[in-house]
């Protein structure tokens, strides 16, 4: 007689959201190493200022750092709860950016900033799936 086993998956309650927080965390953080790879590029087709583009890449990368430790602790519910207000956040603003036409925005620049609105709203709502599960 053999015996067939499956892989192990995690029954905790929380995977979900750790996963979620993780891989917000990386994409988010290795955006923002390329970010300050390009600021400068970035800031001509964009249309926003290079210290703008900058600013988002360090915030970026620490925001990537932060929220990778904080899918790691015991009790993740807490550092979700803040995950999912930074991504709303982060929504609002680009909303701002857009609509009140805060800066001189090429094409490029508002599919981009768009966009960054968009993945911000579709990983709060991840990572609020996951606090549900808790």
């Amino acid at each position: 007689m053999s015996t067939i086993t499956a892989p192990a998956v995690s029954t905790r309650p929380d995977a979900f959201l750790r996963l979620a927080m993780r891989a917000d965390a990386l994409i988010v953080g290795i955006a923002g190493v390329g970010l300050l790879a390009a600021a400068g590029w970035a800031a001509d087709i964009t249309g926003l200022p290079l210290a703008v583009e900058r600013g988002v890449g360090i915030f970026s990368v620490v925001y990537g750092v932060v929220v990778i430790a904080l899918a790691a602790v015991e009790r993740v519910r807490p550092g979700g709860i803040g995950t999912v207000i930074a991504n709303l956040v982060c929504t609002v603003i680009a909303v701002v950016v857009v609509v009140a036409g805060v800066f001189p925005l090429t094409g490029i620049g508002v599919a981009a900033v768009i966009g960054t609105g968009l993945y911000t709203l579709v990983m709060a709502e991840l990572q609020y799936v996951g606090l549900r599960r808790i």
